[in-house]
């Protein structure tokens, strides 16, 4: 399983992969927020509230889906740190 771990301006995101998603888990003063894409790293971006949680939105563009995500998480998408190895999502 490849993994990793960034912390930023209060940020943490952590990104996981799983038997059929790479996720990256982003969590900021108690609010949570989402990125998840199938294990191939070919279908669009999922943005969802939580890991568990239903999506509210698919994105194809990497930077779309880092704008809904810092929305979420009441901050600014270029304060969101990016593990090395989420660093290739998106189509």
């Amino acid at each position: 399983m490849t993994d990793g771990t960034a912390e930023a301006n209060g940020i943490t995101a952590r990104y996981t992969e799983t038997g059929t998603e790479r996720v990256l888990a982003f969590e900021f003063e108690g609010r949570t927020a989402a990125i998840a894409q199938n294990r191939e790293g070919y279908a669009m971006l999922k943005v969802r509230p939580t890991v568990e949680s239903d999506e509210l939105e698919r994105y194809y563009g990497f930077d779309m889906a880092l704008d809904h995500a810092a929305e979420l998480l009441g901050t600014a998408p270029n304060d969101l740190p990016i593990p090395e190895s989420a660093a290739d999502m998106g189509m």
